[in-house]
């Protein structure tokens, strides 16, 4: 018997992966629903070749290459790769933040994070905006993924919150500024790090000289500054600042925004020279919870195992087994009736609402929160499908930068695809169970 070396063998499985992903192919059959918005096209024809798309037509208009692998898509919605633009894969459901962040720091970067991010692309996220964690940690992982070493979707990465002081224990990945000169050179070391964005939190406990030098500084290196608007004082700030997108619905059980921020909201989405100003409000973590609470089989899915070891994966389920008695959730059910009003007066002010989950938080895991969102804002807020989809793909890729790269199924794009058996435009909660997954080119499922 002949024995071959591990290296040669991790040298052909290489020389092989390379092979495929070089492939031409040709997804074939499916109703195309690009990300512009416009009306799908049935029949469409994808053609791929290596990590890009290079043709998009009809069956009998685009002539398919001979030498194509042709990959039917009949009977499926075919759409871009999702993107969820505010995950944490520094964390995967556990209800105790003190316990996870003493217990887990040393299993971050090689462990939890890389199994965050490989759960999110098996539930077709292809992009994902990571907003807090040690800076060191998640640019590696990051780096990891675009490099090919591990799985997950292409990472836009903040690296620590910016904030006026970290909370105690939380200082690897939460940075405190004191004065506007420390705002400005923490901000600074983060964009020398090579982070993708900033994310300001707890600005209204800031000067307002500390919010601006961190809007500032994050421009002059154009970095997009994504800020939380739990309270009104934040978003006032944020909007004086500049600030480009804002988290979460916050305010917690207010039944809506306070006038005066409704208006200062419209007077900057009036201002076109601006471009658009992003909204991304996180809300089926909270809109959920009573449900998940009674009918908590949803948790024995499996899925979310993908990637952590039996002994991370019982400690987390040990952290939820009373899901009605987490604090994290207590005053939850006063907030839940206030999201759908607080959305609509979001999206009536004119701001362009992205989808992210807050994935990570407690029982909501990165292979199902991204789903459950664009679910609860079709199913449950009403609105409508293709605006919700275009929210989770073309939408993220402009605020991003990187629409001439991603975000739409269309010539000259990475081929970031997915597809569902089914109509998607009539039953959104289809995603949760993605049957073909394209990132760049290489098919995953």
């Amino acid at each position: 018997m002949k024995f071959v070396s591990a290296s040669i063998l991790a040298f052909a499985l290489t020389v092989a992966t390379s092979s495929l992903s070089a492939q031409k192919k040709a997804l074939v059959g499916g109703t195309l629903i690009d990300g512009f918005g416009g009306t799908p096209i049935s029949n469409s024809v994808i053609l791929i070749e290596g990590e890009k798309i290079v043709a998009v037509g009809k069956i009998g208009q685009l002539k398919i290459p001979t030498d194509s692998e042709v990959i039917s898509t009949e009977g499926m919605s075919v759409l871009p790769g999702l993107w969820d633009m505010h995950v944490h894969l520094m964390i995967n459901g556990h209800s105790n933040y003190s316990y996870w962040d003493k217990k887990y720091p040393p299993l971050f970067r090689d462990v939890i994070m890389p199994s965050s991010a490989h759960q999110l692309l098996m539930a077709g996220v292809t992009s994902a905006r990571d907003l807090g964690a040690p800076l060191e940690d998640i640019i590696g992982v990051r780096d990891a993924i675009n490099t090919g070493e591990i799985p997950g979707p292409t990472l836009y990465v903040s690296g620590p919150f910016i904030q006026h002081e970290p909370y105690p224990g939380t200082e690897d990945f939460r940075w405190g500024v004191t004065g506007a000169a420390d705002a400005q050179a923490k901000v600074k070391r983060l964009a020398d790090a090579g982070v993708d964005c900033i994310k300001l939190i707890d600005q209204d406990q800031m000067s307002m000289e500390e919010v601006q030098a961190v809007v500032d500084e994050a421009h002059k290196h154009d970095l997009t500054v994504v800020a939380h608007s739990h309270r009104p004082e934040e978003i006032r700030r944020g909007l004086k600042a500049g600030v480009d997108c804002f988290e979460h619905t916050g305010l917690s059980s207010a039944p809506e925004y306070p006038a005066d921020v409704m208006e200062l909201i419209k007077e900057r989405t009036a201002q076109m020279n601006l471009g658009p100003m992003f909204w991304c409000p996180t809300v089926e973590g909270l809109y959920n919870y009573e449900y998940v609470r009674d009918n908590p089989e949803m948790l024995d899915n499996e899925s979310w195992h993908l990637g952590l070891p039996d002994s991370i994966v019982q400690d987390i389920k040990n952290s939820i087994r009373y899901p009605g008695r987490l604090p994290y959730f207590q005053i939850t059910p006063s907030r839940r009736p206030t999201l759908e009003h607080k959305v609509k007066q979001l999206k009536d002010a004119g701001l362009v609402l992205v989808v992210g989950t807050d994935s990570g938080i407690p029982m909501k895991f990165h292979s199902q929160s991204t789903w459950n969102e664009l679910d609860v804002w079709v199913n449950e807020f009403g609105l409508d499908a293709m605006y919700t989809i275009k929210a989770a793909t073309y939408w993220p890729s402009v605020l991003m930068g990187v629409s001439d790269k991603v975000g739409t199924v269309s010539e000259g794009k990475y081929a970031d695809i997915i597809a569902v058996k089914g109509d998607v435009l009539r039953h959104i909660d289809l995603l949760q169970d993605v049957d073909l997954i394209f990132k760049h080119g290489k098919q995953y499922r």
